[in-house]
């Protein structure tokens, strides 16, 4: 077994940006509560999702979810491990793609950042977390071999700006891969309706995400690909999983990766929903709490075969320069 290290947050490489944290200070961890959720208070309001115990555990169910979906693989670009020397994970959460990333590659040194210091304070020696506001300018003392972005619905304003950085902050001939989620449900077989609850919980939560400060994105997934395409990658790859909602796939695997889906969703729906709702629908509390248990009751009936897309684009920087693209953020 590798052993582990203590950490407190620190900047990983050094740099004299003031967003990015040395230490964790009172101001970082004194988290505002909002109808009895706890939320980020470093850029306070940036972000929609609470990062209380229970997001924190949903999160880790997500990342169940997605490894067991891509086939117990941690990412898809064929990056190959000689070649992994530094790499960046956006928006870590809760740290658990960088230190799983660390302990499968311990050649390499593994920055992971995120709003707030929500990580392991014991990880192996090759990683590092900063909190920072992966939105804000970046600063890094040097390219990165990999960059990783997963699962950001919600929480993004301004996509293509946020993969130019990544184009500009990897090296070239690395690689930088996104994945995330189409925040629409359908089936093949008729049997979800666009009429049901949760049909009208996905379009308000797309609606009030959209109204919410920058306006961001609630389904990046299915224009990642054309975003990693202006922004200058090549041998760009997209593929499109299918995630079942429910058990009810007779593929084993499938019905796994429904388990999973269906678990983070019933647990996201007030997650992903109270905030917006109430801040940008103008909801009371109690309406947001009346349609989440309408739409748990739709979601534990057996009767829709739901799905949902999520979608892995990754690109490649060129080696040569070009002229008809620009890496400037």
């Amino acid at each position: 077994m590798r052993q582990l290290t203590a950490i407190h947050l620190t900047l990983y490489p050094p740099s004299p940006r003031v967003s990015f944290t040395t230490s964790c200070n009172s101001a970082i961890t004194k988290y505002p509560f909002e109808n009895g959720r706890r939320y980020h208070a470093f850029k306070s309001g940036s972000y929609p999702l609470p990062n209380d115990e229970l997001e924190l555990d949903r999160l880790n169910v997500v990342h169940h979810m997605l490894k067991k979906a891509l086939d117990d693989r941690l990412f898809l670009a064929p990056v190959a491990a000689d070649t992994i020397h530094r790499v960046l994970d956006l928006g870590t959460g809760t740290g658990i793609w960088t230190v799983e990333m660390a302990d499968k590659y311990p050649q390499a040194e593994f920055l992971g950042n995120d709003l707030s210091p929500l990580q392991p304070a014991w990880v192996p020696p090759n990683v590092r977390f900063e909190v920072d506001d992966i939105e804000s300018g970046w600063a890094y003392s040097g390219p990165f071999d990999y960059i990783f972005c997963r699962a950001l619905a919600c929480a993004v304003g301004d996509w293509p700006k946020l993969v130019r950085q990544a184009y500009a902050n990897v090296r070239p001939g690395g690689w930088a891969e996104f994945q995330d989620f189409d925040m629409s449900f359908y089936s093949e077989d008729d049997s979800y309706s666009n009429e049901s609850d949760t049909a009208k919980f996905m379009r308000l939560l797309r609606e009030a995400t959209r109204g919410a400060g920058a306006g961001k994105e609630a389904s990046p997934g299915p224009r990642l690909e054309q975003w990693v395409r202006d922004a200058g990658f090549e041998n760009i790859v997209h593929q499109k999983i299918k995630l079942p909602l429910g058990p009810w796939p007779k593929d084993t695997r499938q019905k796994e990766v429904g388990l999973f889906n269906l678990s983070q969703t019933l647990d996201g729906l007030e997650a992903f929903s109270m905030r917006l709702f109430t801040s940008v629908l103008k909801w009371e509390p109690l309406e947001v709490e009346v349609l989440c248990a309408k739409v748990r009751k739709e979601l534990k009936t057996k009767d829709a075969h739901r799905i949902q897309d999520f979608h892995v684009v990754y690109g490649r920087r060129p080696t040569r320069a070009s002229s008809s693209t620009s890496s400037s953020p």
